[in-house]
């Protein structure tokens, strides 16, 4: 991750008005290079209730892994989150997903794997998530927290396919995996640096 040193400060998006009473769970699709790493990260959530990893983005008839694996089906990997507003923020989960969970300057690949299947994009179900995902993306760059440019892209929810059973919670399963232990386990030594609040107790991979 190409971060700068004001990355650890915290940003705090202004309110101009009383926010509306929110919902007792919400729903947001976050994409941002693998999804084993991805649910890894969000399932350690505290507030977050159920992390399912799958496809965004394409039609149903593609949503497979070895046919979104061919970067031409308009999918990407992503993660379907259902939190709990009254427990964390979706300004905290952006917290999470632009300072730990993935480098969001890397345009169409994340780490070792390239390919529109692997970009940086918010799926919204809401005009509320879709203005803060756009101030936090124009925060970072008027602070330019990052030496390089946010490429994440935010659109609407369209549709969301859960992948495929084996994929479901995979680092957890297969920490020993090189990939895993090279690519998604130090994101969670991160985020116990970076927000141990947000931690769960029973999160794993704890030291």
């Amino acid at each position: 991750m190409k971060l700068f040193a004001a990355a650890a400060l915290l940003f705090s998006l202004s309110v101009g008005a009383a926010a509306p009473a929110q919902a007792a769970s919400e729903r947001v699709v976050l994409a941002g290079g693998c999804f084993w790493g991805m649910q890894l990260v969000f399932e350690s959530l505290r507030g977050v209730d159920h992390v399912v990893a799958g496809y965004s983005g394409g039609s149903a008839g593609t949503a497979q892994y070895e046919t979104v694996s061919t970067g031409t089906t308009g999918h990407a990997e992503s993660v379907e989150i259902t939190y709990d507003p009254a427990k964390i923020s979706f300004k905290e989960l952006l917290d999470v997903y632009f300072l730990v969970a993935h480098d969001p300057t890397e345009l169409n690949r994340q780490g070792p794997d390239e390919g529109t299947q692997y970009r940086s994009e918010i799926f919204h179900t809401s005009t509320r998530q879709r203005a803060e995902a756009l101030a936090y993306i124009a925060h970072l760059e008027r602070q330019h927290v990052y030496a390089s440019r946010v490429v994440t892209l935010v659109a609407p929810l369209r549709s969301f396919y859960p992948a495929e059973a084996y994929h479901q919670d995979y680092a957890v399963h297969n920490p020993q995996n090189p990939y895993i232990a090279f690519n998604e386990l130090p994101k969670m030594k991160a985020l116990r640096e970076k927000y141990p609040s947000l931690v769960k107790a029973d999160a794993p991979f704890g030291t």
